[in-house]
């Protein structure tokens, strides 16, 4: 009995899913729209990507009835375009160019591949958070790239001071804290007698004022003292700027905190030390707020980790439908690479994720710790080498963050021990059952005594 005829399907021929869909092709000079191939007027036309022709580009799209569109992520092209459309009443799908991938011969264009593949429902979108985290995003982001200006200006000044054979990177850990930058405003300012310089000591650190004082004998010549003199002033100006981006970031975090109402818990105790890049204001009560609970209790994540992790993932967790979906994503989740039935890798993909490159970092930190996740990735580390370890440990760290905003699982750690405890029964369990499958029972050895004297 011949099967049942859906609408829009014929033999040999896909069903249309969203009849009224476009494609859009996206370049730095132009926009190349096109629409479902059933319209009355011409199917393709060519828009510059100035804003007043994408507005005629969304008058276009909406005389001829197009109600969703589908565009590739080309750089930062899409951006305006995606605001515009997304602001006049369009579903705009942002897609993977990997998921385009189709011989131009079949189709003609790119733009025409996109569309027949959104129309008949083969395109998934990217994922894109609500427009106050995507505020808070652009902020984060801004605010990493002048953390990093400000620390190549660090290195010009070690390097000028280093030329002038002013030993004083050897004997503070960081020129920029408080006896650092005392000294090197004293020099810039005129002042090089190692005596009145080692004067300016903070009573904390770690170095003698004798060993500071021969230290800062060096040779100031003319040429050095102006790179060292414009290196400050740039660092100065990025600082500044920095603290500006946390004025700006903290007032986005009240607005989404807005709606929210505070726990009635009171907050936990600090767990991780203050970082020296972290912003001035309070970012743990901030979070606090927005998420219900303090994630940086979590080991390895502290308050800054935290909030970038929110700001690229967003906190709505239900985006994804499981964890799975979340590492796999984040590209932690094995690979599927298969070809004939037979499985060819399993290694996880490359990725330029913002995200996982956070979670990455707390991989390594928490290696360090002594903490079940640290046994987890030491373990791992001996076994199959760090790269893996750094892998698995931030995949776990992953579900920890996913469990924890859409489930509001509270974190324990059992500690090292616990853990330890734990693997040595699943190895015994695993030998018991190999040894069964074998005909061998295992029978555990009587514990030592001691010899009698």
């Amino acid at each position: 009995m011949p099967g049942k005829k859906t609408r829009g399907t014929s033999s040999g021929r896909l069903s249309t899913i969203h009849p009224d869909a476009a494609g859009i092709d996206i370049g730095s000079t132009f926009s190349r729209g096109r629409r479902a191939e059933r319209s009355r007027h011409q199917p393709v036309r060519t828009f510059r990507t100035f804003s007043g022709d994408l507005h005629q580009l969304a008058d276009w799209l909406t005389e001829v009835g197009i109600t969703t569109v589908a565009m590739e992520s080309t750089g930062v092209y899409w951006i305006p375009v995606s605001e515009i459309l997304e602001a006049r009443g369009f579903e705009v799908l942002l897609v993977n160019a990997r998921d385009v991938k189709r011989p131009r011969s079949e189709v003609g264009c790119q733009r025409c591949a996109v569309q027949q593949l959104h129309q008949h429902g083969l395109l998934r979108g990217s994922f894109r958070p609500r427009d106050s985290v995507v505020r808070l995003r652009a902020y984060l982001r801004h605010r990493e790239r002048l953390v990093d200006y400000a620390a190549a200006h660090i290195q010009h000044m070690q390097k000028a001071l280093m030329q002038m054979n002013v030993q004083w990177h050897h004997v503070v850990t960081d020129i920029t804290g408080i006896t650092g930058m005392r000294i090197i405003r004293a020099i810039v300012s005129g002042n090089h007698a190692p005596e009145q310089l080692a004067a300016f000591r903070d009573r904390r650190c770690h170095a003698s004022e004798n060993t500071i004082r021969e230290a800062l004998i060096g040779n100031y010549r003319p040429e050095q003292l102006f790179a060292l003199r414009q290196a400050l002033e740039l660092y100065d100006v990025h600082q500044a700027t920095v603290a500006e981006c946390d004025v700006e970031i903290e007032v986005v975090l009240c607005g989404l905190n807005a709606p929210r109402v505070a726990p009635q818990a009171p907050l936990p105790s600090v767990r991780h030390a203050k970082g020296q890049n972290e912003p001035a204001f309070d970012v743990r009560r901030a979070l606090y707020t927005l998420l219900g609970a303090d994630r940086s209790q979590i080991h390895g994540f502290g308050p800054y980790t935290v909030l970038r992790l929110v700001a690229e993932c967003g906190d709505d967790m239900t985006k994804w439908p499981t964890a799975k979906r979340f590492t796999s994503w984040l590209s932690l989740a094995p690979g599927t690479k298969i070809s004939g039935g037979r499985l060819l890798s399993s290694k996880t993909r490359r990725s330029s994720n913002r995200a996982t490159a956070l979670l990455r970092i707390a991989a390594i930190n928490i290696g360090k710790t002594q903490t079940a996740l640290g046994g987890f990735y030491r373990r791992l580390a001996a076994r199959t080498g760090k790269a893996k370890a750094v892998t698995a440990t931030a995949r776990k760290l992953a579900i920890l963050f996913y469990n924890a905003l859409r489930f509001g699982m509270t974190y324990v750690d059992p500690g090292v021990s616990a853990y330890e405890e734990r693997y040595r029964h699943r190895v015994i369990h695993n030998l018991h059952r190999r040894a069964r499958s074998l005909g061998f029972t295992l029978v555990a050895a009587p514990p030592a005594t001691e010899g009698v004297a």
